[in-house]
């Protein structure tokens, strides 16, 4: 089958590979019908990981079940359904709490696995024809059949589950305010998400004007960092006390106005944005290895993070991974009913033999190219 093979930094390539095989009776075979270039996918693109060459990526996955192993109850060959970035047993003591971005059966020693992606286990991704999937039964979200919604489902694998995820780990309740700091497709995601909660006002916080467009599109206050603190414009429009809540959509590639990286801008900039006692949701990529970062502490995972501030604010903090499964029923269901419509981020599809166009332009935020869909 063909599929987006990573080669080295700043370059993949469409190449055949082996078709996936059923290889355990829990096991089906899904033919990829829409599969979306991650931001996250960029960190391995731009070699800021530690992935090997011949990685195929792709967690963002959904399309129509081919062949069912013969411990499969309950998907059925022709069903339509979407395939949440976690690979999850269903079982094990986190996943029975629905920590399943933290599962303990898919990728030992450590907890959790994904799709296509370094340090996540075994799985291959699915900027492919087909994919694997294992645990079926539970890791399969079933779809209404047909193609309405394609690209709104198409969100469900990861962005907007992660979005939400990112409101609950920052505790939002309704009438409270809250800011976002990345303007991407998972900020815009966790925005769209606060707008749902009903959040009185949301900041989101960055320097691309498409993106700051698009979230003022959707109800929210754009605030353009390259045109002055981001803290005090969120200060200022919250009578002095900062926002109740916050969230990181940025992570470990951070930079400031200027363009110069720094790693742990964005969570002491969030300290200083949200009020005394209020709560951080951070979702934004931090890695115990980062190759290409500006200094070895930074190198190693270790950033020079305000403890002391966090500390004296009496703030707390919600960290980790989306646990996709946990949400994206729910918000299937907000796509049926129309009260959602998270789609809205889908800014180009193209065929899977241009995905390597796509990165490069994705990787230079080009605009057109903030999220993109690949159709294989």
């Amino acid at each position: 089958m063909k599929a987006v093979v990573y080669k080295d930094p700043h370059s993949v390539a469409v190449e055949d590979v082996d078709d996936p095989r059923i290889e355990a009776p829990t096991d089906v075979l899904v033919r990829i019908t829409t599969t979306a270039i991650c931001g996250s996918d960029l960190h391995m693109y731009e070699g800021r990981t530690v992935a090997d060459t011949g990685i195929v990526f792709g967690h963002e996955n959904m399309g129509i079940v081919e062949e069912v192993g013969s411990g499969v109850t309950h998907i059925q060959r022709g069903d339509r359904v979407s395939l949440p970035f976690n690979v999850a047993c269903g079982f094990c003591r986190n996943c029975l709490a629905q920590k399943t971005a933290f599962c303990l059966t898919v990728n030992p020693p450590y907890a959790g696995g994904a799709y296509g992606y370094v340090g996540m286990g075994p799985y291959t991704g699915g900027q492919a024809e087909y994919l694997r999937v294992p645990f079926a039964d539970f890791n399969c979200l079933l779809l209404p059949p047909g193609d309405e919604h394609e690209n709104d489902f198409a969100m469900l694998a990861d962005i907007f589950p992660t979005g939400y995820h990112a409101t609950v780990l920052a505790d939002l309740n309704p009438g409270e305010t809250l800011v976002v700091f990345g303007a991407g497709p998972v900020g815009l995601m966790a925005a769209y998400s606060a707008m749902l909660k009903g959040a009185s006002k949301v900041f989101v916080v960055d320097r691309v004007a498409n993106r700051l467009q698009l979230a003022e599109q959707i109800g929210a206050i754009p605030i353009d960092f390259s045109a002055g603190d981001p803290v005090e414009q969120v200060v200022d429009q919250t009578d002095g006390a900062g926002a109740d809540k916050g969230i990181d959509a940025v992570g470990y590639q951070a930079t400031v106005a200027e363009g110069e990286e720094q790693p742990a801008i964005v969570l002491n900039q969030l300290v200083e944005a949200v009020r005394h006692t209020g709560r951080l949701g951070v979702v934004g990529l931090y890695l115990p290895n980062d190759p290409g970062a500006p200094d070895e502490n930074a190198a190693n995972g270790r950033l020079l993070f305000n403890i002391g501030r966090f500390f004296e604010k009496g703030q707390k903090m919600g960290t980790g991974q989306a646990d996709a499964k946990a949400y994206n029923a729910q918000l299937r269901d907000l796509i049926l009913a129309g009260r959602a419509t998270p789609s809205f981020v889908v800014s180009k599809e193209v065929p899977l033999e241009e995905a390597p166009d796509a990165y490069e332009r994705f990787d230079r935020r080009e605009e057109g190219y903030s999220k993109v869909v690949l159709k294989p």
